[in-house]
């Protein structure tokens, strides 16, 4: 079979009788993967949409554990606060406790003191109303 003179020369017609310099299977498959290259960009594109919309979501995600961590630590501080604030308290009542017995022991040697003297003048009087 004898070659075409235009084939020779790097020249070629395509389906539609246009002259083209590249072959037609090589345009054809320029063609297809020019296809499957925007096929691809295009699927690219989507992947980088949802991963950026993923990163988003983990972003959120961090600053909602980031607020309740935060939360947690004021919440433990606070109750520490609290148990500081009992055990300071319990101290105190336990000082005063102390000071008000102590006050009750004053008030009953007094008050033994005092029964004694009434008795004693009791006693007083009753010898001198019986003297009289």
């Amino acid at each position: 079979m004898a070659k075409d003179p235009l084939s020779e020369a790097g020249f070629y017609f395509d389906e539609l009788n246009k002259l083209r310099v590249l072959e037609p299977d090589v345009s054809q498959k320029t063609s297809e993967l020019k296809e499957e290259c925007k096929e691809f960009v295009d699927k690219i594109g989507q992947f980088q949409k949802i991963v950026g919309g993923l990163i988003e979501l983990v972003d959120e995600l961090a600053k909602e554990a980031e607020t309740e961590k935060i939360k947690a630590i004021g919440a433990r501080n606070l109750l520490k606060s609290v148990a500081k604030q009992r055990e300071a308290q319990q101290q105190q009542l336990q000082a005063l406790i102390a000071e008000k017995k102590m006050q009750l022991e004053r008030y009953r040697i007094e008050y033994e003191a005092l029964s004694k003297v009434e008795s004693e003048q009791n006693e007083f009087i009753d010898q001198f109303i019986l003297q009289k």
